[in-house]
């Protein structure tokens, strides 16, 4: 840790100086992320992959032992099954197939003989065409996301920022889809819902960092890339404790839920977690460095002044 003058701030890392660590294992997630999309592709749940699933409140403790059991007598062995809800009185069924009425009749029928007649469900089926379109959809709005931020970006800043922070920021969507993908965990509505509020939250560190870096930068007459370099960090540290106050406050709401909510919203908090935790390591090590990289050695005209003391 050294202090740094010009810059009136406590550098006790200097990101820059191994910036080439950091792309290089960024790279190299990106890679495992893509050959597990290859190989074994994404868990889709039923809102992505036609099929039925059910919802099964039996109102008693059940074991996965039995719930299967019971299905397995009326021909459903391929099938994912999960417990939850208060004692594991819930139990939440996907089929592949899209059920008729009859089946689902006749299931609820064998759980209520079995269990009491105070079994309910709820049933969501998806078609082959509806779950096509979803994913279509979900792709487009991913695209539209990425295309307004950069555009908001370059009309506040410069086409250079704008370019770094969409690469992070796609980084950051990749990271949650490869993670997924690689530990085979569902990808449902929520899901993306967590993918897009990740990218949100994640341009809103790199806003804040390359607003630093554009007001250091009018204060300070650069010559070289070292001094670049030099100001880049500084402005990393000068912001560092915002961002990581910022990240903490939602990254408490999110392991919250994961921890105490629902299962049906447990993915969804899960990726969130994976996605603010990406945000916050790509605006230090990927976003600023990717900018010095892109502003080169030769760095506009600037008014010389005296350099802004930290907040």
């Amino acid at each position: 840790m050294h202090y740094n003058e010009r810059f009136h701030t406590k550098i006790r890392f200097d990101f820059i100086k191994h910036q080439k660590k950091f792309f290089i294992a960024s790279a190299l997630l990106v890679v495992i992320g893509i050959i597990s999309l290859f190989a074994v592709q994404l868990n889709l749940g039923v809102d992505f992959k036609a099929g039925t699933h059910m919802d099964l409140e039996v109102g008693a403790a059940i074991t996965k032992e039995q719930a299967a059991e019971t299905l397995d007598k009326l021909g459903y062995d391929n099938i994912e099954l999960t417990l939850g809800g208060a004692s594991n009185q819930r139990v939440s069924v996907r089929f592949d197939e899209v059920l008729e009425q009859t089946q689902v009749s006749e299931i609820l029928k064998t759980f209520r003989e079995q269990f009491g007649d105070q079994v309910t469900e709820e049933v969501n089926v998806v078609s082959p065409d509806m779950a096509r379109e979803l994913g279509v959809k979900t792709i487009y709005a991913v695209i539209i996301a990425s295309i307004a931020i950069m555009i908001y970006v370059m009309i506040r800043f410069e086409w250079r920022f704008a370019l770094a922070a969409n690469i992070a920021i796609l980084y950051d969507a990749f990271v949650v889809v490869a993670l997924f993908s690689i530990f085979r965990l569902e990808v449902n509505l929520p899901f993306i819902a967590a993918v897009l509020t990740t990218i949100g939250y994640s341009i809103n560190d790199k806003i804040v960092i390359f607003d630093r870096i554009r007001e250091n930068l009018r204060f300070s007459k650069q010559k070289n890339k070292e001094q670049l370099a030099e100001l880049v960090n500084a402005s990393l540290w000068q912001t560092m404790a915002r961002n990581i106050y910022t990240v903490l406050t939602v990254l408490i709401v999110a392991v919250s839920l994961y921890l105490f909510g629902s299962e049906s919203i447990k993915l969804f908090a899960l990726a969130k977690i994976i996605g603010l935790a990406s945000g916050a390591y790509s605006s230090v090590c990927i976003a600023s460095p990717l900018w010095l990289i892109l502003r080169g050695d030769k760095p506009k005209p600037s008014k010389t002044a005296k350099a802004p003391v930290a907040s």
